[in-house]
Formats: structure tokens, sequence, C-alpha cells
């Protein structure tokens, strides 16, 4: 999976945390402080339309969407840096040993087979 830019980043955080397709214009607008215009807002939203990240509808003006939850993503990214891995023994290893309590019992849990919730 493609690695995010930080304005993609950006954007993508606007959707993820969308209730449903965001116009370009409002895009823009969330990030006034950037000073971000809004064919640069299209042109990164194209970019991430490539890769996998967005979709639009057919809408006028178009809404944009994630086509994968955020949990999603990351999930992805981790499965990535794992498969690229030399020893993934070793980086499973510093891992489980990096997580605290409850990121363990949840880890536990749902190798068990149990739901997340």
């Amino acid at each position: 999976m493609a690695s995010l830019g930080e304005l993609e980043r950006a954007l993508m955080e606007r959707l993820w945390a969308a209730d449903g397709p965001v116009a370009a214009t409002r895009l823009r607008d969330e990030l006034a402080d950037r000073g971000v215009a809004l064919t640069t807002v299209h042109t990164v939203l194209t970019r991430l339309e490539h890769k996998g990240f967005v979709q639009h509808d057919d809408s006028r003006p178009r809404g944009f969407s994630a086509r994968a939850s955020r949990a999603d993503h990351a999930a992805e990214l981790m499965h990535e840096v794992l498969g690229q891995a030399a020893d993934r023994h070793a980086v499973l290893a510093r891992f489980v040993g990096s997580v605290n309590d409850e990121e363990a019992r949840l880890l536990r849990e749902l190798l068990a087979g149990g739901s997340t919730g």
C-alpha cells in the first residue's frame, strides 16, 4: 500500500472522520489554515484515488469518501512492514514486547478468536 504525504494524510483524516461523502470545497475550507487552493485539493484527491484510498460519487459537486477505514489502513501498513522484514519473528517479538498490559490482553483475546467489539 502506498504511503501518504502530509497533505494526503490531512485529507484522509478528514475523510475518515466524515459521516459521508465530502465535497472538495469543504475539504479546502477545513484546510484554510494551510492556504491550500481548491485545485491543489482536487489534485491530491485524484492522486489518492489512483492510489486506491479515495472514491468519488457522481453528484455535483462530487463527494469524496475513503475506500477503507482508518483501522483498515493501519492494519495494511502493519502487514506491509511485517512482510518486508527479513526476520519476522524478531519484529513480532519486539512489537509484542512493547505493548502495554491492555494491548497485550486485547492481542490474546484476538488471537483466541474473540471479538473486537
